[in-house]
């Protein structure tokens, strides 16, 4: 699988805090939440698993990272100043519509469990890419409805599900920001079911997006 090109450029700087939990003895530093960052952004500068940096931090909405917060980074010795490089906003995910999230990841509903987010928009509402990336699936899907799914490489892919039309076919390419399908016009406000999936299983959409 391709590596996703345009990653967030850092450069270090001399360690302001470094600790670890007691408890672990793990050594490690503290990074200081700028506007703009991802929980996703954060771990690839570091070159660290989100998973590692949510069981160490051992906060439950750590998806909702804030300006200032301070989150733990194990295992590394120097902080890093993450910034946005010259392809700036293609190089993170955005929104994929504008609305009320009104279903979280692994949230249970009924028999199941969520695999993504559901966002509340506006009828006819545009459904746009959250990251560059092509089309290996445009269609009607059981349980899913009108979706598509893109391959942004780095084995990472984004679901978008319960559309009422669909703007793009398999093998496109698309650009961020690109209209890709549109919900439903007519009737209930609709919702957009989004995912985002790592080798194929579901990870929280929270994690990737600003």
């Amino acid at each position: 699988m391709l590596s996703i090109a345009g990653c967030a450029g850092v450069g270090v700087k001399h360690d302001y805090l470094t600790t670890g939990f007691p408890e672990k003895g793990r050594p490690g530093i503290y990074h200081k939440v700028k506007a703009g960052d991802t929980l996703w952004r954060i771990a690839k500068a570091y070159d660290v698993t989100m998973d590692e940096i949510v069981r160490s931090n051992r906060i439950f909405n750590i998806a909702r990272i804030e300006e200032n917060q301070l989150v733990f980074i194990p295992g590394v010795h120097s902080t890093k100043e993450i910034t946005p490089d010259k392809e700036g906003r293609d190089s993170s995910f955005v929104w994929p519509v504008r609305g009320k999230l009104v279903g979280y990841f692994h949230e249970r509903k009924g028999d199941y469990f969520n695999k993504g987010i559901d966002i509340q928009a506006q009828p006819g509402a545009a459904v746009q890419a959250a990251h560059r990336g092509h089309v290996v699936f445009a269609d009607y899907l059981t349980g899913y409805g009108y979706t598509v799914i893109l391959d942004h490489a780095d084995e990472l892919y984004s679901v978008y599900a319960r559309n009422d039309r669909l703007l793009v076919r398999l093998n496109d390419l698309v650009r961020q920001g690109q209209d890709i399908a549109r919900l439903s016009g007519a009737g209930d406000t609709p919702s957009l079911h989004f995912e985002i999936r790592k080798r194929a299983l579901e990870d929280n959409p929270l994690y990737y997006l600003p």
